[in-house]
């Protein structure tokens, strides 16, 4: 994204006193907050080199899909113009709770578009729970299908997702780019299309955010099937459930029906679980589950 420009020089009066100070407070706010994320928290290697606490700069850009050098005049208070829609992208790539968010907003001096918006990031109890659904496949996605947290059975459902870089960890892009998911998905074609149709209709609230329009042009660069389908304009709500199945690499086929389970009033972050739709899966999805266990423990 390239970088919105700076904005009029200040006032010399009071006004332009007051807009410095919270420009100051803003800054130091947002270092405060990117330098208490762990590079684990959003999968992210630690590194050895690593000398900042915390996330990097470039890091927090990345997630946020805005420019670095913009981001970084943020985080030094510099007179810059910043839209709603860009300070949204900034609360949830810092996993900013809801006072945070609250408060990056004020700072911003900027109506916040969605303040009842849910936590960004995974709680404890949550992930708790990913883990006692095993061996049932459970992961939680928000609404752009980014896969936030998951279980271990998930995790090797397909591919194995510890091995994917993060940006790469969204069922969308999973669908019309990663050869083994598309090519062991034995509906894929059906989920193909549903993925797109769906995403369309999602993306209906969304269309300003930058996160949603980079991984709309991410899709539409590298998959030319996702542009055939984008451009039919099908949508089906996100509520809709389906039967899936698999060709797990390491136990076989796997029926799977497929649940959500909404953690807001509104379709928006969720709890996806996949349950086994006949007996022979029920068994092969324990065995599935010992075998991740035994690579643990080798």
């Amino acid at each position: 994204m390239v970088p919105e420009s700076p904005a009029a020089a200040l006032d010399d009066g009071p006004r332009g006193i007051d807009d410095a100070a919270r420009r100051a407070e803003l800054a130091a706010f947002l270092r405060s907050r990117r330098e208490r994320i762990t590079p684990e928290q959003v999968g992210l290697p630690r590194g050895r080199r690593r000398r900042t606490p915390g996330l990097r700069r470039e890091e927090v850009a990345l997630r946020a899909a805005v420019g670095v050098t913009w981001y970084t005049w943020l985080e030094q208070g510099r007179d810059i113009q910043v839209s709603a829609q860009v300070l949204d992208a900034v609360a949830r790539a810092l996993l900013l709770d809801r006072a945070e968010r609250a408060h990056l907003f004020a700072l911003g001096n900027v109506s916040d578009p969605a303040p009842n918006a849910e936590p960004t990031g995974v709680p404890p109890g949550l992930r708790l729970m990913l883990e006692r659904l095993e061996p049932f496949p459970a992961c939680v996605q928000n609404a752009r299908y980014d896969i936030l947290a998951y279980n271990r059975t998930y995790r090797q459902l397909i591919c194995d997702l510890d091995a994917l870089p993060p940006e790469d960890r969204n069922c969308l892009w999973l669908h019309f780019t990663n050869e083994t998911w598309y090519a062991d998905a034995l509906d894929r074609d059906d989920a193909k299309r549903a993925m797109a149709a769906k995403f369309r209709a999602a993306m209906a609230d969304h269309l300003a955010e930058p996160a949603w329009k980079c991984l709309l042009k991410r899709l539409r660069d590298a998959s030319p099937e996702f542009r055939e389908l984008w451009e039919r304009h099908e949508v089906i709500p996100p509520t809709a459930n389906r039967k899936r199945t698999f060709r797990q690499a390491r136990v076989g086929l796997l029926n799977l029906d497929h649940t959500n389970l909404w953690t807001g009033p509104h379709p928006g972050t969720r709890v996806l679980v996949f349950t086994p739709a006949d007996e022979e899966t029920h068994e092969r999805l324990g065995r599935l589950l010992e075998l991740v266990r035994a690579d643990e423990e080798g």
